[in-house]
């Protein structure tokens, strides 16, 4: 074989631990991140029930975020000037930097970035606009399409709120897409290119379309008698999961950036690893080899093994195929010693603002070193293999934790986090 053929493989790089300094969340089970904690951990019902746009569907029923006002906490004017994705986005983004202690006046703006995943976009904004082109003409299309509905929309929200001048970046892979982002935030820290990067995921598809496009899919719950005990991951009962709204935001920081300034840190980000199955526009890999070489990658990257890790926060999407699948690599990589859980049951499935969402309750649960429980899981799938903490948060000692996260379209991502 000549030197032309062997596959190059990259040198592993020496390990690297981003200093998560701030955390903000905004989400059906609660708004801040001492409200979400404790609405997940305490099994408070999410704000779930039927949505009048949905009327007709089989799936009526969406999770939303109900304790907080945009218009209120940014204004009115600068409420219209976001689609509800960006308004969740610069909620929680102006709560993990006031959580990190930092002054947006007076740090080095050109040294801060922002990445933030959404699978859609301003995706109600869009469906307004399409409206008022079919009912009243082109002339009643608003010229803030274009700005609102793009992926982008959050990250230039964040970045013009808080006046970053670093890079500002928007990941779109599906529901992969926070967890690529604080994945992606972790390498721009290890490069040098920035001292803090705010990171994480944020999406709001409340549409009919949307919707009726997951019950074509047969992806969602049509659990109408009860839609706070819809979603049910790892059941047998399982029938699809429950669409939801939020924005889920770290702060991250080069950890000499965040020791010279005295930050408090509540947790690391050391690996993060990411593939393709390059399969399926929709399914996963049936045997999970593309999320497998995902979870492998970030732990190489990290510098750890299989035994160290003591939790993952699962993306578990109580669909059938998803969570078997899913449960079954993880037996495979990582025996059945960690406790996992899906956090899905009581926010929603928020697509692109998952992966943020459920990697910042990683940062909490090493924090508070408890697990919080996969409520509605009334009756264990017999085939699932490994120990899911169910119907009750779980207290446990544990000082690396792993979020997967699987998109639409074969994209696979993986965390790894170690306490602080």
């Amino acid at each position: 074989m000549s030197a032309a053929t062997v596959p190059y493989r990259r040198p592993p790089l020496a390990p690297y631990a981003a200093a998560v300094t701030g955390v903000g969340l905004v989400t059906a089970a609660g708004t801040g991140a001492d409200a979400v904690w404790h609405g997940v951990t305490e099994r408070l019902a999410p704000a779930a029930g039927p949505r009048p746009e949905l009327a007709g569907l089989p799936c009526d029923f969406f999770y939303s975020v109900t304790d907080c006002d945009p218009g209120e906490i940014l204004g009115v004017a600068a409420q219209r000037l976001m689609d509800r994705f960006s308004q969740l986005a610069v909620i929680a983004a102006r709560e993990a930097v006031a959580d990190a202690g930092l002054d947006p006046s007076v740090w080095d703006s050109g040294r801060v970035g922002v990445v933030i995943g959404s699978a859609h976009g301003g995706l109600p904004f869009y469906d307004e606009q399409q409206a008022a082109l079919t009912a009243r003409g082109p002339r009643r299309v608003s010229p803030k399409l274009a700005p609102l509905s793009v992926v982008n929309g959050a990250a230039s929200s964040v970045s013009l709120d808080l006046g970053v001048h670093g890079p500002s970046q928007a990941v779109s892979t599906a529901c992969s897409s926070g967890t690529v982002a604080i994945g992606t935030a972790h390498q721009m820290l290890r490069s040098g290119a920035c001292d803090i990067v705010i990171a994480g995921g944020a999406e709001s598809t409340c549409t009919r379309l949307l919707i009726a496009s997951a019950c074509s899919l047969k992806a969602v719950s049509t659990r109408r008698d009860d839609p706070a005990a819809a979603c049910r991951p790892f059941d047998t009962h399982r029938d699809g999961f429950v669409v939801g709204e939020g924005a889920g935001l770290l702060v991250l920081e080069h950890p000499d950036h965040a020791r010279a300034r005295g930050a408090t840190v509540r947790a690391h980000v050391n690996g993060y690893g990411a593939t393709s199955d390059a399969l399926s526009a929709v399914a996963p890999d049936p045997e999970g080899l593309g999320i497998e070489r995902a979870l492998r990658a970030a732990l190489a990257d990290a510098g750890l093994s299989p035994d160290d890790v003591g939790h993952v926060n699962a993306h578990g999407t109580s669909t059938l195929s998803n969570d078997l699948i899913e449960t079954t690599m993880l037996r495979r990589v990582l025996g059945e010693s960690p406790l996992v859980t899906s956090t899905k049951a009581m926010t929603g499935h928020t697509l692109g603002a998952a992966g943020g969402i459920e990697t910042a309750l990683t940062v909490l649960a090493l924090q508070h070193q408890r697990v919080p429980p996969t409520v509605n899981l009334d009756a264990p799938d017999p085939e699932i293999p490994i120990d899911v903490v169910a119907k009750e948060a779980r207290s446990a000692a544990f000082d690396c934790a792993v979020k997967t996260s699987l998109g639409f379209g074969g994209h696979n991502a993986a965390l790894v986090l170690t306490r602080a």
